[in-house]
């Protein structure tokens, strides 16, 4: 590796992550309170063990398997050590076949019958051994070429017929992927809540009590309808469950789509690493992933971190003696090309990865939150119901418990001890009843109010109920496929949650505030503007070969030119594509500009120098040509070259005019790229190890200066505009001149005319780097734009701004990028330009490197955490009305108005189709007019509660109203007592359940007063709440043996409905009712037991 050159980003080995983490991880004093991102898994395993579960199935449902991957582990570390050991043996093999590349082959190539000269075993060993010896002997890379009928120079042919050929020969870049869980795995899985066996338990003795003492005819339908809701709940758990699974993996399956660059008639051309075969061949650059296994045919300080498959984290220099590149491995310095020779499973990370394919989900800190709750709620929630238990009891072996004729139903000495038995039983199953909605709905007070508060009481979990967890997966699903027709890949869930918290977002330009799209539009050489730029006849024809042999050779791009004398097709990072464009306008052909010179060594284009150079030999001699910023480029320039070719010192003067001219070009929001050379003594070159060449880079010769346009994109000026509304900051950090920065940060509105302009709003990354820890602490609140910013620089900003309390997004394209998307809140790497190495370490990829699609992550990430706020309110008013409702009836009167089977479908409402209707509301402009979303900030806000209250009260009061007086109040006196009853409760069940299908519209808006506004756009809600009505409808009209209802006629309908509306105007006027500023859990809060505010300015969040 050339001296002078920084060395490649560490790449970090997952066992030292953990490891870290662990230990980072040491300063939170909750178990349930784990890391927003890159959480170890001792911290994961934590929580698990401070939660002492009954119903594991279901608590665990959307969690990362830790058993599974630690399996994992150990099958990486099983294959690496096959590996290793195969390679060891080699070693011991003996040699001296007088033929090897008929050995090798098998067969004698002069009369070879199959369609390749090679194969496939053969092919596959000589990657896994890394046989140089064997390599040489087949003629090397260009041999083993001739073999697979591939051109070093111009690939393979792009025709399908052979690509199909080559792929059914040596196989397909693909690996099997586990079979999938079928639905009956769901249905399995969902039997296991431990709530539906406690209902199917109950429902098999409600069965056999029922058809012994009723007969088969009329004794089957309470237990069977039990068992025929919870079968109704099972299936659609199932199917919801399956469905989630399926959406997730075809998330994951868009992760690995990876589009990489192929040589394939000469020409260079993006595919999918999916669709490479054997004997492409495929440049490679600083940051790419190796996408299969193959030799390198020739590259420039080539170095591969092969640590994702020797774990081994220090990288590896690939030259002609250790050519042998590993599938999976990624560039971390230099570039160059490959020849492939395997693909899929015949390659070590093809079997890695058909053993590791299965994803087993990922759990976020808002599930964990909500997961949270302690042994204490479950024991309130078991003694409220042991309360109801014993007061029926009492009420029952004490003579005040009548049967609906008015008969008392035990009586001390008289009644059979069997009859009396078969009375407890039943009492017993209303207390199961009431223990069910009980412990959901204790669940969801406590948890809510005191988890926050006291984390110490957060121990053991019991019976947590799905609807919670199903709502959090649902709106996360439902986001990151709607964020993907936004042009934004989730790579992790939980920086769907963490972006609606973002304070500020730190913004490359290039690309991601600019189109991308650049053209050279101004050139200075010799001293003189060109008018046009591509005008050169005023140049010498020794200073234009110069020029063009610089432009050519230092450069990473290339120039193909059709046969049919098209237009050139150029290929290479956007800069290079302008540069090499204008080169064609100045006269020059690049192939024979290459092929005049031969190059020597390469200094790769480095993001801390901001330049990049190459050595080449002509008959002319040696000349060093660098290319890069146009006023570090400048700096380290003694002279310049005239039009006519001769050498001037560079006098102050001279430098203050090329200096002004790169001012001029900056403040016109241009790019200014400066070509410089230098001759060298060829005896200066060192003869062995040319690869640790420093090449001379302070006495250059300036060539010229050009200006490279880069037009903002449409509609980033609105979406800054947006942001600043949202209360989230956008600031530009960008590796270009101050004062294209400045230039372009005016033009999108991040920079302000009336306002600062000055440090520290405006400031270089070199003089923010030189600061004390303290100083950027200070000023990195103020800084809006960063120019001439490193990697580094980066990583500094984003570290100030978390210790000052930000929650920071960043995005990135470079390997070098790495830390700083590692170490913010959400790292945003870029699609298009982004490195392989980038978008591993990001959270969010945005696919078409936009900024408005950035912006539109952070409407995603708020409306995730502003769905489940409504799903949590609506549950809520379910659960406290179910629970006031049943608990005082029971206690009362000796029995409830909701039966099982009617809870059973209470349940579903409030769990499954109201996790369906509300966790899939799409975002709207409203919630970018709120300020960003603080982590630790209750779930639960003084808004949700007063709506939750008005709400309740009211259910609460009118139904307590028809269960004591609802007799005379429906006018039923004439009615039998047991119809009377049974009139009573159907009418209570249908208004409960009217009562929630009108408050499930109240819960789409919690503090807007139009609860109507978009509903035309969710069709979803529309049809469950259809699919609701219908069932209800068919519930009360011809499932009464089930549900132990009877019909109602049309007046009684009426009433349930005009009832259930009433809640609209009523969320209309509570929403004129003022709230405390004050949350309400703050009341609830000890001042010497609420650690949370500097947990989190130690973790960066935001208090």
């Amino acid at each position: 590796m050339a001296q002078g050159r920084s060395p490649p980003p560490e790449m970090r080995s997952p066992e030292r992550d953990w490891a870290e983490e662990a230990e980072a991880g040491e300063k939170f004093d909750d178990a349930f309170d784990i890391p927003h991102k890159n959480a170890s898994h001792d911290r994961l395993r934590r929580w698990r063990q401070a939660a002492l579960v009954l119903n594991a199935s279901r608590r665990f449902r959307y969690t990362l398997d830790l058993k599974k991957e630690e399996e994992k582990e150990m099958i990486r570390r099983k294959i690496r050590a096959h590996t290793q050991v195969i390679r060891a043996a080699f070693l011991f093999k003996e040699a001296g076949e007088k033929d090897l590349k008929e050995a090798y082959t098998g067969i004698k190539l002069a009369t070879a019958s199959r369609s390749f000269p090679i194969d496939l075993a053969n092919l596959t060993a000589l990657n896994r051994d890394h046989d140089s010896v064997m390599l040489q002997e087949v003629g090397g890379v260009k041999g083993l070429s001739d073999l697979l009928k591939s051109n070093l120079d111009k690939g393979i042919s792009p025709n399908m017929d052979e690509l199909l050929q080559r792929r059914d020969v040596f196989g397909s870049n693909t690996y099997p992927h586990k079979k999938r869980k079928s639905i009956l795995r769901f249905v399995f899985e969902a039997c296991k809540d431990l709530t539906l066996i406690i209902l199917m338990v109950a429902a098999a003795i409600s069965l056999t009590l029922g058809m012994t003492t009723e007969g088969v005819d009329e004794g089957w339908y309470d237990g069977g309808s039990i068992f025929l809701a919870v079968f109704l709940v099972i299936l659609v758990t199932a199917t919801s469950d399956y469905r989630q699974s399926l959406q997730f993996r075809h998330l994951n399956e868009e992760k690995q789509n990876i589009q990489v660059e192929v040589v394939r008639g000469g020409k260079r051309c993006g595919t999918s690493i999916f669709d490479l075969v054997v004997g492409d061949v495929v440049p490679l650059k600083i940051g790419d992933q190796v996408p299969a296994d193959g030799v390198l045919i020739s590259g420039h300080s080539l170095a591969i971190d092969e640590s994702s498959m020797t774990g081994e984290s220090k990288t590896v220099n690939k030259d002609q003696k250790a050519p042998f590149l590993m599938s999976g491995c990624k560039v971390a310095d230099g570039y160059g090309s490959m020849l492939v020779t395997g693909v899929g499973t015949n390659t070590e990370w093809g079997q890695l990865m058909a053993n590791l394919s299965e994803d087993n989900g990922e759990e976020t800190p808002l599930q964990v939150r909500l997961n949270g709750v302690a042994t204490f709620i479950g024991m309130v929630g078991l003694s409220v119901a042991g309360a109801v238990l014993l007061v029926l009891w009492i009420r029952y072996f004490s003579g005040h418990t009548k049967n609906p004729d008015g008969t008392i139903q035990f009586v001390a000495g008289t009644t059979h001890a069997k009859q009396g038995f078969m009375g407890a039983i039943r009492i017993l199953t209303i207390a199961v009843r009431n223990f069910i909605i009980n412990i959901i709905t204790i669940f969801l007070l406590v948890s809510l109010i005191l988890s926050p508060v006291y984390p110490q009481v957060t121990i053991v979990v019991v019976a947590v109920p799905e609807g919670l967890p199903l709502a959090v997966t649902l709106t996360l699903a439902y986001s990151m496929r709607k964020m993907m027709r936004d042009k934004a890949l989730v790579r992790r869930l939980s920086s769907c949650e963490t972006m609606g918290s973002a304070t500020t977002i730190c913004s490359d330009k290039t690309g991601t505030l600019t189109l991308n799209k650049m053209t050279v539009v101004q050139a200075y050489l010799g001293g003189t503007k060109l008018d046009p730029c591509d005008d050169i006849r005023v140049m010498s024809c020794g200073t234009a070969e110069l020029l063009i042999e610089g432009i050519a050779q230092n450069t990473t791009g290339t120039v193909f030119l059709p046969e049919d004398g098209g237009d050139a097709e150029l290929s290479g990072s956007p800069t290079e594509k302008a540069i090499l464009s204008w080169g064609l306008k100045i006269g020059m052909n690049f192939n024979e500009a290459q092929s005049k010179s031969e190059i020597l060594h390469v200094f790769s284009f480095n993001s801390e120098k901001k330049r990049g150079g190459v050595a080449v030999q002509s008959d002319t001699g040696v000349h060093v040509h660098w290319k890069g910023a146009a006023e570090i480029v400048l700096s380290s320039c003694k002279s310049w070259l005239t039009l006519d070719g001769s050498i001037q010192i560079m006098s102050a003067e001279k430098y203050n005019d090329f200096k002004k001219s790169i001012e001029d070009m900056a403040m016109s929001s241009l790019r200014c790229v400066a070509f410089a050379y230098c001759p060298c003594e060829i005896e200066t070159i060192p003869k062995e190890d040319i690869a640790d060449w420093k090449l001379p880079e302070d006495d250059l010769t300036l060539l010229g200066i050009v200006g490279i346009k880069d037009p903002c994109r449409p509609g980033v000026r609105n979406a800054v505009q947006l942001c600043t509304n949202a209360g989230v900051k956008v600031r530009m950090v960008t590796g270009d001149n101050i004062e294209t920065a400045k230039a372009i940060a005016f033009e999108c509105g991040i920079l302000d005319a009336n306002g600062a302009i000055s440090e520290p709003f405006v400031i270089e990354g070199k003089v923010f780097r030189e600061m004390s820890e303290t100083a950027r602490g200070e000023i990195a609140d103020k800084i809006t734009v960063m120019g001439r910013s490193s990697p580094n620089d980066k990583l500094l900003l984003v570290q100030a701004l978390k210790r000052k309390g930000h929650v920071v997004a960043v995005t990135g394209d470079g390997t070098n990028d790495a830390p700083a998307l590692h170490e913010a809140d959400i790292g945003l790497s870029m699609g298009i330009s982004g490195t392989e190495v980038a978008k591993e370490s990001s959270d969010i990829i945005i696919l078409d490197d936009n900024f408005t699609s950035v912006v539109k992550v952070v409407r995603w990430g708020r409306s995730v955490y502003a769905n489940i706020q409504k799903f949590i309110q609506f549950q809520l008013t379910v659960n406290v009305s179910a629970l006031v409702i049943n608990v005082v009836a029971a206690v009362s009167s000796g029995d409830v108005p909701l039966n099982a089977v009617e809870l059973l479908w209470v349940n579903l409402i409030m769990d499954t189709l109201g996790a369906l209707a509300l966790a899939t509301e799409p975002p709207t402009d409203n919630l970018m007019k709120r300020e960003p979303v603080g982590r630790r900030e209750p779930l639960v806000t003084n808004i949700m509660w007063r709506n939750l209250f008005v709400q309740a009260i009211y259910q609460i009061a009118v139904l307590l109203v028809f269960d004591f007086a609802g007799t005379s109040i429906l006018r039923l006196q004439n009615e039998s007592r047991e119809n009377a009853d049974r009139t009573q409760n159907t009418f209570i069940f249908n208004t409960f359940v009217f009562c929630q299908i009108f408050n499930e519209f109240n819960a789409r808006k919690p503090e807007e007063r139009n609860i109507f506004k978009g509903i035309s756009k969710n069709h979803l809600f529309i049809g469950i709440i259809a699919v609701t009505t219908v069932f209800q409808i068919l519930i009360i009209e011809f499932l009464g043996k089930f549900f132990k209802t009877v019909t109602l006629n049309w007046r009684l309908w009426l009433v349930s409905v005009a009832i259930g509306i009433i809640s609209w105007p009523l969320a209309y006027l509570g929403k004129f009712i003022p709230v405390p500023v004050r949350p309400l859990q703050d009341y609830f809060k000890p001042t010497s037991c609420w650690p949370t505010a500097r947990r989190d300015e130690e973790e960066g969040g935001q208090s």
